[in-house]
């Protein structure tokens, strides 16, 4: 069940968003990733999505306006040997490099994202052993940080976190929060592709596929788009929120371009996927199941450590909701 109405019908003037673009690599491996900034620093947890609260971030960040191309995928794994497979999408509209990188599945996401800082000498954001192997971050490594031991607090690029990524889609720079990630209480309009407002890309046929990251759909208030639909998300965040054990179910947000209804674009929904190559997800919320065979994601630029730090000192604080595991 949707949410209750709580901000306006639609807001406009999305063209304001500040946008940050980002080089990465090197000659024919060169590639840009544009970030747009989500400001509004400690703001008030929504209390009617789903997991409830959510979405204070006590910093401004920057999240990728657009999902990860399969062009940078490729690139990346040029430039670092990576090695990251992405879904086949010949049956699925083809494999343009600017469709989104479908089929990534969350330890692959992690090391593209590692490649980024670590290509431009900032600290790796997640942990691997020498045979490849996810590891949570240890008190005796310098970044650790004892509430998320997944994310290495020196990163500058991380996969953004459940409450990052919520914020980015459902929230306002005025502190309004919508109900869907086009600045609207209103189910956008199902649509193959465009930019149009208050519209996504749903209730396609498989031979469709999704549309290019840059033409996926009307913008949220922050300026993010494809945040509801045509693919599904990683987050960081472990699907209970403690982010404690390396294995765990990651929560994935949003839909595919082939789901017939737009249930799965809302805040009221989630669900959870395998961080490995495997194909399945738990389905622990209502209506969820998603295929995390077939996921994409998107990249989060986040302040300096240091600044991170004159926060803590401030004294800003947020209330972070967790669920307990069952």
């Amino acid at each position: 069940m949707l949410q209750s109405v709580r901000g306006v019908a639609f807001m406009s003037g999305l063209a304001s968003a500040q946008t940050i673009t980002q080089t990465f690599g090197t000659g024919a491996n060169a590639f840009t990733m544009d970030f747009v900034t989500i400001g509004n620093p400690g703001n008030a947890a929504d209390t009617t999505g789903a997991p409830n609260p959510v979405g204070s971030v006590a910093y401004t960040y920057n999240l990728g306006k657009y999902e990860v191309s399969r062009e940078q995928i490729d690139k990346a794994n040029t430039a670092g040997s990576l090695g990251i497979t992405m879904y086949d999408m010949t049956s699925y509209g083809g494999n343009g490099v600017n469709r989104p990188a479908a089929g990534i599945h969350w330890y692959e996401a992690a090391g593209f994202v590692n490649w980024l800082n670590t290509s431009k000498g900032y600290q790796a954001a997640y942990k691997f052993d020498g045979s490849g192997t996810f590891q949570l971050w240890s008190p005796t490594d310098a970044g650790y940080n004892a509430n998320n031991m997944f994310r290495n607090s020196q990163a500058k690029y991380v996969i953004p976190s459940r409450d990052e990524w919520y914020k980015a889609a459902y929230g306002s720079p005025g502190g309004t929060w919508f109900n869907y990630p086009t600045g609207s209480d209103i189910a956008p309009t199902a649509v193959a592709s465009g930019t149009a407002a208050n519209t996504e890309v749903y209730g396609q046929s498989f031979e469709t596929g999704p549309a290019d990251i840059t033409n996926a759909g009307g913008l949220s208030s922050y300026g993010t788009m494809a945040q509801g639909m045509n693919v599904a998300e990683w987050t960081e965040t472990a699907f209970f929120g403690s982010n404690d054990i390396a294995d765990e179910f990651r929560e994935m947000r949003g839909g595919y371009w082939f789901d017939s209804a737009v249930d799965k674009s809302s805040a009221s929904h989630g669900g959870d996927g395998s961080p490995t190559p495997e194909f399945g997800g738990g389905g622990n919320w209502p209506d969820s199941y998603y295929d995390s065979g077939m996921a994409g994601f998107r990249v989060a630029m986040i302040p300096e450590p240091s600044s991170l730090s004159l926060l803590a000192l401030g004294g800003v604080a947020v209330a972070v909701g967790r669920r307990k595991r069952a």
